[in-house]
């Protein structure tokens, strides 16, 4: 049961004159009376059990969109039932609104529908409806919870798909360069087509030439080769949702950074015709996509990830190459999605590279904290001095870390949460064209 403000009012309408008069019995019987009344009310009130829920909301949303979602509310019983619903989502959701009034007669249905726009990835769940039936005169109120689960799938951002365009027009780009910019090892004949000024006299295909300029009335012309990056390469992601993983920067986590940087290097490297696999490890693997392509490989990316959070506990970095091993067998781009903060913490992954190092072209993508730098710069007064000692040693234990990874074959690329996504883009370019990979 609950009383409503009308009720209060009541009561402090008869009360103020029969205070006045002095009266003690007749406020006595003002308040018997006010409750006899909410008694009767309560009585005449629907049941707020007597009622079937049903609902409709979208399996997936991404963060920071949008959905709508529908609570259905058939009133089984046999009473008008009248007063205010609340919708139980979790506050991560962002239910708007949260209460809204109803009136359903008997034996009808109506839908209140209401906005998520959730500030949190992963599964947003609701179990409870809360349904308040007021009676005809509301001054008393009839409360009951009943179970109706319902849930919703939080898929990450991908805030990075902005940079997407212009990595693809300088991978369209990369596609077209002669011999002489593509260079190298990796690189695969494309087509022949007419000497111009400017190319490169190495790239002159002298066969090609003398059968192009063979027979009575022919120009002599020169014919060269252009290259183009080797497709259907490999990249291998590691995403190391370790303790580390869980460490917030610039109001993100830091698996969601990795989750970012993975989503715009698989966007860019399926278009470049290379295939993507990607696993999130700790000490188990806890999400793995393989052998999707196109349009498919972001679906299952996005909605692998989206339910995971760090786990407090250390990786298990020496289970890596097996799981390296067991997604490709042949050389391939692995990238490590991991903080190198510390080289306690980053003993086991410095023990493993060689490993890796040894068949596969190695990255290590690491999100580093831009307070940092602020703090160095900060020598105002003792306390900032001290903050700034404590930068500057991080920094340095930071490069020392980076160079370590490098002596042992890998390669690093840091950056600052929004910055770290374009930058592993940017260096997947980098060995395209440079035919590393």
């Amino acid at each position: 049961m609950a009383v409503t403000g009308w009720f209060v009012a009541l009561v402090a309408l008869g009360a103020v004159p029969i205070v006045l008069l002095a009266n003690g019995w007749a406020y006595l019987g003002w308040i018997g009376l006010c409750l006899v009344l909410a008694a009767v009310d309560l009585a005449l009130a629907g049941s707020p059990r007597a009622v079937a829920l049903e609902r409709e909301t979208a399996e997936r949303v991404r963060l920071t969109d949008s959905a709508p979602a529908t609570l259905l509310v058939t009133n089984t019983g046999r009473r008008m039932l009248r007063g205010v619903v609340r919708d139980a989502w979790e506050p991560s959701a962002g239910a708007s609104p949260t209460r809204q009034p109803l009136r359903v007669p008997p034996g009808e249905r109506r839908a209140l529908r209401i906005t998520l726009t959730p500030w949190r990835r992963g599964e947003r769940r609701t179990a409870l409806v809360t349904i308040r039936s007021l009676g005809p005169m509301r001054l008393a109120a009839r409360q009951a919870s009943v179970r109706a689960p319902g849930s919703i799938r939080v898929l990450p951002e991908f805030a990075s798909r902005r940079h997407l365009p212009s990595r693809l027009a300088r991978l369209r780009e990369l596609d077209g360069r002669t011999a002489l910019m593509v260079r190298g090892q990796g690189t695969e004949f494309d087509s022949l087509r007419e000497y111009v000024r400017g190319d490169d006299v190495r790239s002159i295909d002298w066969r090609a030439t003398a059968r192009r300029s063979s027979g009575p009335g022919v120009a002599q012309s020169l014919m060269v080769r252009t290259w183009r990056p080797e497709r259907d390469r490999r990249v291998v992601v590691i995403v190391d949702s370790g303790r580390t993983a869980a460490a917030r920067i610039a109001d993100e986590t830091r698996i969601d950074t990795a989750f970012e940087s993975t989503l715009l290097l698989a966007a860019l490297a399926d278009r470049a015709g290379d295939r993507v696999d990607a696993a999130v490890f700790d000490r188990r693997v806890r999400a793995r996509v393989q052998g999707a392509r196109g349009a498919d490989l972001l679906a299952k990316l996005t909605d692998a990830m989206a339910p995971i959070d760090p786990e407090l506990l250390e990786t298990d970095w020496s289970a890596v190459p097996a799981l390296v091993r067991s997604m490709s067998s042949q050389r391939s781009l692995v990238v490590i999605a991991t903080p190198l903060e510390s080289p306690g913490a980053t003993r086991s992954l410095l023990a493993m590279l060689p490993q890796l190092t040894k068949k596969h072209l190695v990255l290590i993508a690491s999100v580093t904290d831009p307070a940092l730098a602020e703090a160095a710069a900060e020598r105002g007064d003792r306390a900032s001095v001290y903050r700034a000692a404590s930068a500057e040693r991080a920094l340095l234990d930071a490069q020392r870390l980076a160079a370590a990874v490098r002596r042992l074959g890998g390669d690093v690329v840091s950056a600052a949460p929004h910055e770290l996504p374009p930058a592993v883009a940017d260096r997947y370019l980098a060995y395209k064209a440079a035919g590393r990979l």
